[in-house]
């Protein structure tokens, strides 16, 4: 295969490793730009590509089952013209050779390749077996959903954003639920103390027991021991202390691998001209936050459009520079973060007030804003979107021609 830049002959297409949001959302994108070569999605999972953020609330909470998931419908399929080669993992990449290595014994030829594998959770050491959950697949919320039916003590590690959820979900549920979190307050390291404080009064009036400042230590028999000598009841122990990025198949192939597969700002793998990354594996340089891994829906979908416009034009030089945004839902409140928190911000209350139960509040560096959090002030979000957005667009701009001289 070439090593320049121009675009390959169309023997082999473009293989996409990883059927979840990002790799799905891009086969699309190529066939709405006219792709017309051939197109194979490879995804580990047996399942047709779904939604995952309902795993850790609507699914538990029974509201919602697999069918609701689906990002297509089965019959929808046909008109991409799928090569779909579901229960497959790829088990290496050969970018010299233009080849990915599957588990079921094939390799898989190339002309374009895009790695969408996401993340998966971070493992607990001594925390494996029965009882014990790790959230990231359908059969993780449907066993987990299992145990909430049985009315199993919820006991989570980790007060982040999943651990939040799923305490909530299980609260919605009438179920007993302790959350040990190693920080100040749930959320605290993500969006300050301020926030933090406002999560935990949320948690403990909706009658979660809530650790600080407090790790796991020991699960033994249904009892899950905690580093200030205390334990709680943990018929169910969910696990949510953050994920890694999904590059072990990776190993060998020379690909730049930091936090992330390293890519320029077109989603471009570093060094490569035919293979690119996105969603939750890729890490690249933003004009405004410089290098980001970002494990958030919006950026999964965002960097599938910036991919498949450079594939079905290569001329396109379409860039992911996109407003970093994120939401939760936790205990009937919305939180909507958009930017990015600078160490050292400086909290500001923008609108409204915690008191309320409705505020828009901005993290400020000097007189700049980087980021802003709406707690259930959804009508905000479009202008904070927009304001950073042009924000972006100005340092993207080219810079302006020096004046000729008089």
């Amino acid at each position: 295969m070439r090593d320049s830049g121009e675009a390959p002959e169309e023997r082999h297409g473009v293989v996409i490793v990883g059927a979840s949001l990002g790799g799905l959302r891009c086969a699309e994108a190529l066939r709405l730009r006219g792709y017309a070569g051939p197109v194979t999605l490879i995804g580990a999972e047996a399942e047709l590509p779904y939604d995952r953020p309902p795993l850790s609330k609507q699914v538990l909470r029974g509201e919602r089952g697999f069918d609701d998931l689906l990002l297509r419908a089965p019959a929808d399929y046909a008109p991409l013209v799928l090569d779909l080669r579901l229960g497959v993992r790829a088990t290496g990449v050969d970018p010299a050779g233009g080849t990915v290595s599957c588990s079921d014994g094939r390799e898989v030829p190339f002309d374009w390749l895009v790695l969408a594998t996401g993340s998966t959770p971070r493992r607990l050491p001594g925390f494996e077996g029965a009882g014990v959950h790790y959230l990231r697949d359908w059969a993780d919320s449907l066993a987990l959903r299992q145990a909430m039916q049985a009315g199993a003590a919820v006991a989570v590690i980790g007060g982040g954003f999943i651990g939040g959820e799923v305490a909530s979900s299980a609260r919605a549920l009438g179920l007993e639920v302790t959350l040990v979190e190693g920080a100040e307050a749930p959320l605290a390291p993500v969006l300050g103390p301020e926030v933090g404080a406002l999560m935990a009064g949320l948690h403990r009036a909706a009658g979660v027991d809530l650790r600080c400042n407090t790790t796991a230590t020991l699960l033994r028999q249904g009892v899950l021991g905690l580093s200030d000598g205390t334990e709680v009841a943990a018929g169910a122990v969910v696990v949510g202390v953050g994920a890694t990025p999904v590059v072990d198949y990776l190993a060998g192939s020379g690909l730049p691998v930091d936090n992330g597969i390293l890519c320029d700002p077109d989603c471009r793998v570093r060094g490569q001209a035919r293979i690119f990354a996105l969603g939750d594996v890729a890490r690249l340089d933003h004009p405004l936050y410089g290098s980001l891994r970002i494990e958030h829906w919006t950026n999964a979908t965002e960097q599938a459009e910036v991919v498949a416009a450079n594939i079905a034009d290569p001329g396109a030089r379409a860039v992911s520079a996109a407003v970093p945004y994120f939401w939760s839902d936790q205990f009937g409140a919305r939180l909507q973060f958009l930017g990015r928190r600078a160490p050292g911000s400086r909290f500001a209350l923008l609108d409204g007030s915690p008191e309320a139960g409705s505020f828009v509040a901005g993290y400020q560096v000097e007189d700049r804003t980087t980021a802003v959090l709406c707690f259930n002030q959804p009508r905000a979000v479009p202008g904070w979107r927009r304001r950073f957005a042009a924000e972006i667009a100005a340092r993207l701009a080219p810079a302006p021609a020096p004046a000729a001289a008089g």
